[in-house]
């Protein structure tokens, strides 16, 4: 059973960076894509990146492409996600997803693609 723990959360001003992690486990996950999903309060949860496991191919929404960034280190099945110049606007629960590619095709960005979730952790941004 896929398990996923976000971790790196926080209370950070404008302008600030915070990496947050996703520790995967429970399977092997080559044939993978491992996602990053935001909501805000009152929001839908919404796409944020994705990243394949096995290439390293990456894929960001345009509101955060050059902000940034979503990597993987395979001997510690970790996901990150490097935000930096963090906006209020930034303020959400940031949840890490899991599916196989076979059930994602091009729609990395849908949650509904997505069966394994996090818990979140909370990134809040202040001005």
């Amino acid at each position: 059973q896929v398990q996923l723990v976000e971790s790196g959360g926080g209370l950070v001003q404008a302008g600030g960076s915070l990496r947050l992690s996703c520790a995967a486990s429970g399977r092997t996950f080559g044939s993978y894509a491992l996602a990053w999903f935001r909501q805000a309060p009152g929001k839908e949860r919404a796409f944020v990146a994705a990243i394949s496991w096995s290439a390293g191919s990456t894929y960001y929404t345009d509101s955060v492409k050059g902000r940034f960034t979503v990597s993987r280190d395979i001997a510690k099945n970790t996901v990150f996600l490097q935000i930096n110049s963090l906006q209020p606007e930034d303020t959400a629960v940031y949840y890490c997803a899991a599916a196989p590619w076979a059930n994602i095709g091009t729609y990395y960005y849908n949650t509904k693609k997505y069966d394994d979730w996090g818990q979140g952790t909370q990134v809040t941004v202040s001005s």
